[in-house]
């Protein structure tokens, strides 16, 4: 089993019961090979909390975690980097056509390509899987 790999931000929001502020902690996590997106939050005013866990990023947080935590891209390594099977793994993740993922391909080979860090160690776990020597790093 691979390593969990996750990014969290801090951000605050109104307390739905009683309208004070409401502190949120969101994750972004790579779970078993799949991206998940959590939130705790705490409201200090109410003793109000929850914790829920939702599908995918709201853009406005992934924008967040790219501010504080920085980009991460994917990177292919060496001989092993045959154009056709990046473009199937790309293709099936990314939910791309095949011009889609021709143009995301000349990013991942230009060393281009980024994303948050989960989102990017999923990548190169499926190019991995795959047979391609991938990693996600961060400059």
């Amino acid at each position: 089993m691979e390593p969990i790999v996750c990014e969290s931000v801090r951000y605050v929001a109104e307390c739905q019961d009683c309208g004070a502020e409401l502190e949120c902690w969101g994750t972004q996590a790579l779970v078993q090979g799949r991206l998940e997106w959590d939130v705790v939050s705490s409201c200090a005013a109410c003793g109000s909390a929850f914790a829920v866990c939702f599908g995918d990023i709201p853009s406005e947080r992934r924008a967040q975690l790219l501010s504080e935590h920085g980009a991460a891209t994917l990177r292919v390594i060496g001989p092993s980097a045959r154009r056709v099977v990046i473009m199937r793994v790309l293709r099936a993740e990314l939910g791309t056509d095949l011009v889609g993922a021709k143009s995301v391909l000349g990013s991942v080979l230009e060393g281009g390509y980024a994303g948050t860090l989960p989102e990017m160690e999923l990548l190169a776990r499926k190019l991995r899987a795959a047979g391609i020597t991938a990693e996600a790093t961060r400059p």
